[in-house]
C-alpha cells in the first residue's frame, strides 16, 4: 500500500499541514519540528507527488532550464548538476532547448513559463545575456540566476553565477607562451557568446603582456563546433607556416584542430601544440589528449540550483554558501609542448 502524508503525520505525531510545510522547506518550522518529519519521512520511504503539489497550491514545484548550445556534454552536465539539487529539495526540472536565433524566442520562453508554471528559471549563455529575455522575466515576476561569462561579480547582480573566462583564457596563453610559442593563433567559437570575447581578450591581455604583437590574421571566426576547428586550423597553417600553436575556444574545436593537423602529417605537440577549453571529454577521447582549462559545469549548475531555491523562498540575502564567481584551471596534458625551434 502507498504511503501516504497522514501515515508520516501519524509516525511524526504532527499534523498534515505541519508535515506539508516541511516538506515544501517552509522557514517558519522549528528545526525540531523538522527533523522529526524527516525521520518519519525516511523511515516510510514516502515519495511526495509532486504534480498534485503543483495543482493542490499556488505554489510551483518546477523549475526549468532553458538553453541554445550544440555542445551536448555541456547540456548534459548542467542537466545532472540541477537535478542533483532538485531531488533534495523535491522539485522536478523541466528542459526547454531554445534557439537564439528565433526572433520568436521571447515569446516562445513567455508561452512556456505560462503554461508549465515554472518556479524559477536557470539561464545558461547566451539566452543568460540576452536583455530582452530578462526584461520579459521581470515582467512576469519570475525568479531566474544566470550563468554569465565575466570577470568579476556584479555586486548588483546577486542573481549570477559568473565564469571567468578571460582570467583561464590568459592562463592557457601563458603557458604556450613559457614554452616558447610566439606564433599564436586563436580560434573563436560564436559571437553571439559571451565567452568568445571574454576568451579572447584574455588571449590578447596575455600576448601584449609577454611582448607580443597581435596578429589579426591569427585569430580566426569560428562556431563552437568540430568541424569549424577542422576548417579553422587548415586554414591558418596554410596561410601561416610560422604558427607552433593553437589555443581554440572549447575542446570540441580544438579536437577539429587536431585531426586537421594529423590530416596534415603535422606531428602534435613537436611540431604544433594545441590547447582547448572546458575539460570536456573530447579534451580526453583525442590522442595526444588535450590541455585545457577545466570547468565543473555540474558544480557551477549546482550552485546555480541552490541561489534560485534561496530566490523562490525569499532567502537570498540569507545564503551565504553561493559561490558567484568560478575560474577554470589549466590542466597541462600531452598535445602542448615546447616551440619547434627549426
Amino acid at each position: 500500500m502507498k504511503v501516504t502524508i497522514t501515515d508520516v503525520a501519524k509516525l511524526a505525531s504532527v499534523s498534515i499541514k505541519t508535515v506539508s510545510r516541511v516538506i515544501n522547506n517552509e522557514p517558519s518550522v522549528r528545526k525540531a519540528t523538522s527533523d522529526k518529519v524527516m525521520i518519519a519521512v525516511k523511515e516510510l520511504n514516502y515519495q511526495p507527488n509532486l504534480a498534485a503539489r503543483n495543482l493542490a497550491g499556488s505554489k510551483s514545484f518546477t523549475i526549468g532550464l532553458v538553453y541554445d548550445n550544440p555542445n551536448a556534454y555541456y547540456v548534459l552536465d548542467m542537466q545532472n548538476g540541477i537535478l542533483s539539487c532538485c531531488k533534495t529539495e523535491g522539485y522536478e526540472l523541466l528542459i526547454h532547448p531554445c534557439s537564439y536565433a528565433n526572433k520568436d524566442m521571447v515569446e516562445e520562453l513567455k508561452t512556456m513559463v505560462r503554461r508549465a508554471r515554472i518556479s524559477g528559471l536557470v539561464l545558461t549563455p547566451p539566452l543568460s545575456e540576452n536583455s530582452e529575455v530578462i526584461n520579459m522575466l521581470d515582467d512576469q515576476n519570475i525568479h531566474y540566476v544566470r550563468i554569465l561569462s565575466g570577470q568579476e561579480a556584479d555586486p548588483q547582480q546577486t542573481d549570477c553565477i559568473y565564469v571567468n573566462d578571460h582570467n583561464a583564457a590568459y592562463e592557457v596563453s601563458n603557458h604556450l607562451i613559457k614554452q616558447g610559442h610566439k606564433h599564436i593563433a586563436f580560434l573563436s567559437g560564436d559571437k553571439g557568446h559571451k565567452s568568445t570575447h571574454e576568451r579572447l581578450a584574455g588571449y590578447k591581455e596575455s600576448l601584449i603582456e609577454n611582448n607580443i604583437e597581435i596578429d589579426e590574421s591569427l585569430i580566426l571566426e569560428g562556431e563552437y563546433s568540430f568541424s569549424s576547428g577542422v576548417e579553422n586550423a587548415k586554414s591558418v597553417i596554410n596561410l601561416n607556416n610560422n604558427v607552433t600553436a593553437i589555443i581554440a575556444c572549447n575542446d570540441e574545436i580544438a579536437a577539429g584542430a587536431l585531426f586537421a593537423a594529423r590530416l596534415m602529417d603535422i606531428k602534435i605537440p613537436e611540431q604544433l601544440s594545441i590547447s582547448g577549453f572546458e575539460n570536456s571529454p573530447f579534451s580526453r577521447q583525442t590522442w595526444p589528449k588535450l590541455t585545457t582549462a577545466s570547468q565543473s559545469i555540474e558544480t557551477i549548475a549546482q550552485h546555480a540550483a541552490k541561489l534560485l531555491f534561496s530566490k523562490t523562498r525569499g532567502q537570498r540575502n540569507k545564503d551565504k554558501e553561493i559561490i558567484k564567481t568560478f575560474t577554470p584551471e589549466l590542466v597541462i596534458r600531452d598535445s602542448t609542448g615546447p616551440a619547434n625551434k627549426s
